[in-house]
């Protein structure tokens, strides 16, 4: 008599396990670029783009170049990053009226540029997901979002660091879900806890201000720095970024063709 209810245990365990054994996982994402460190750069977002640089990785406009750029570009043997400002609006870009006023904060330093409040996610998801679905469709690598540390400055909103990792957060799963690789721009705080979202770092003056240890969190996990100093002299800045692994390059701040790398 105890045959049947051990016959009836050993069906159902046998049925629960062809169930968990056919069940679908969750769905793999695009399959996109991981740079490593170490990688020389070029970046270049104003005057007329000059292809001929011998870098692996040129980091330009977004807005300001089509497909063919890109392309191009690609044919040469680069890596293309898509350029893009997701903290801050500005007054000169074509989607530049879909904002609304609710989310203009305060002047940025840069003439036509207000910081956004980045707590809005209801409207600017979408706005930004339509920016970096234009980097998919003109065939960029990589996006590299801008003005990603608001809450470190005066925006007119009361932003805190943890609106800005969930902000971050976001633009990283968008580009990563459109196959896109993305970078951390400055916003040195929050490495450590971003680290595992982002791709590469770019980073602007930390040699300037004694900051580029900050950044080997990147190095450690084989991602590249793309770093760029403005005011000093290469002998000023290279020896150390040297040292710690960063792609480092003198630029000046119109971030024309001219370069001078370490």
């Amino acid at each position: 008599m105890r045959r049947l209810p051990l016959l009836l245990a050993g069906l159902l365990l046998l049925l629960t396990a062809c169930t968990s054994a056919s069940a679908p996982g969750p769905a793999p994402g695009p399959e996109r670029w991981r740079p490593t460190a170490g990688l020389a750069w070029q970046w270049q977002l104003s005057g007329k783009l000059d292809p001929s640089v011998d870098v692996p990785v040129y980091d330009i406009d977004g807005f300001d170049h089509p497909a063919a750029t890109v392309a191009d570009l690609h044919r040469r043997g680069r890596k293309v990053i898509c350029y893009l400002s997701t903290g801050a609006w500005e007054d000169f870009r074509p989607d530049a009226d879909r904002f609304p006023e609710s989310v203009l904060g305060e002047g940025n330093g840069w003439d036509g540029e207000r910081w956004l409040d980045i707590r809005r996610t209801d409207l600017l998801e979408p706005l930004m997901a339509a920016r970096i679905d234009m980097c998919g469709d003109k065939g960029f690598d990589a996006v590299e979002p801008d003005n990603m540390d608001g809450y470190r400055n005066r925006t007119g909103f009361p932003l805190t660091a943890a609106d800005q990792l969930a902000y971050n957060r976001l633009i990283a799963r968008l580009a990563h879900d459109r196959g896109l690789a993305v970078g951390l721009k400055n916003d040195l705080d929050q490495i450590p806890q971003l680290l595992d979202d982002f791709d590469f770092a770019v980073n602007e003056q930390c040699a300037q201000y004694d900051e580029c240890h900050r950044l080997t969190p990147f190095i450690e996990a084989g991602k590249p720095v793309f770093h760029a100093e403005y005011e000093l002299t290469t002998r000023q800045f290279c020896p150390e970024a040297r040292a710690l692994g960063l792609s480092s390059m003198l630029k000046k701040y119109e971030l024309g063709a001219w370069r001078r790398s370490c």
